[in-house]
């Protein structure tokens, strides 16, 4: 099997991607960092989203592994002392692999259209003011936006910013969007929701630029700034992104973990 190590660059993660090689050598494992089967990622969640938008024109054929080096990350089954535990089963069985969705983010601009994935999600802010945005579901108009900004977040990336923002935690397995708020503007003049929105995988929404505006878009952790936006489609992806379990790690198992701080004994 070809593998490929993704690290964080502190000093831990180094030592751990030197000690990864080492173990798995002359045991049926290849390094390949070009057209890799497995990515094992080692630090935290944004180390593996470095990994996803590195290796994302391989999404039919890599799946991701991560280790967190650091605090629990979502996208993390393995901590730093079970490396050796890690190795051992990679070369040794073959993984669980699961899949989920991602977002598509197709940007209109006068440059024609650009197509972008996002595996947590896309964020869409005013960058010298407010937003204000037409967001049309399913091309007919839902509501007009004024405020901050807008997140779409996919299922794994419900915990992250979306939940910061008052949106629902959704499970992976439901292949789905969520539309959330950042400091709407709400008084007799506008009115927005005020609550996120959540689609299903055959829905699709449409934010429209309604000013001359630069705008902000932040594609998990990637920047682009933009003044010339005429519209962006949000829909899930027919592309899924692959995660090889070694070993059960419920999601539910992970949201408690991280939330809720105890195990269960």
């Amino acid at each position: 099997m070809k593998y490929a190590v993704i690290d964080r660059g502190d000093p831990l993660s180094k030592k751990l991607a030197e000690q990864f090689h080492t173990l798995v050598s002359n045991k049926g494992l290849v390094q390949d960092d070009q057209s890799p089967e497995i990515v094992v990622s080692i630090g935290g969640d944004g180390t593996l989203l470095q990994a996803f938008h590195l290796y994302m024109n391989r999404m039919h054929d890599v799946a991701f592994v991560g280790v967190h080096t650091g605090h629990l990350g979502f996208y993390a089954d393995w901590q730093a002392e079970e490396l050796e535990e890690l190795a051992e089963l990679m070369t040794k069985h073959e993984p669980q692999r699961v899949r989920y969705p991602l977002a598509q983010i197709d940007l209109d601009t006068a440059e024609g259209v650009s197509t972008y994935l996002a595996l947590n999600e896309f964020a869409l802010k005013g960058v010298n003011g407010t937003l204000v945005a037409q967001i049309n579901i399913n091309d007919e108009m839902f509501e007009m936006f004024r405020g901050d900004g807008i997140v779409i977040s996919t299922p794994t990336g419900s915990t992250a910013y979306n939940k910061s923002l008052g949106g629902a935690i959704i499970h992976p397995s439901i292949p789905s969007l969520q539309i959330a708020e950042i400091a709407s503007i709400n008084n007799r003049v506008y009115r927005t929701l005020g609550s996120s929105v959540l689609l299903p995988e055959h829905h699709h929404c449409d934010i429209l630029s309604r000013k001359e505006q630069k705008l902000l878009l932040t594609i998990d952790h990637v920047n682009i700034e933009r003044d010339d936006i005429r519209a962006i489609r949000c829909s899930v992806s027919d592309l899924r992104v692959c995660f090889a379990r070694y070993r059960s790690f419920p999601f539910w198992t992970r949201v408690r973990e991280a939330f809720l701080g105890y195990d269960v004994k």
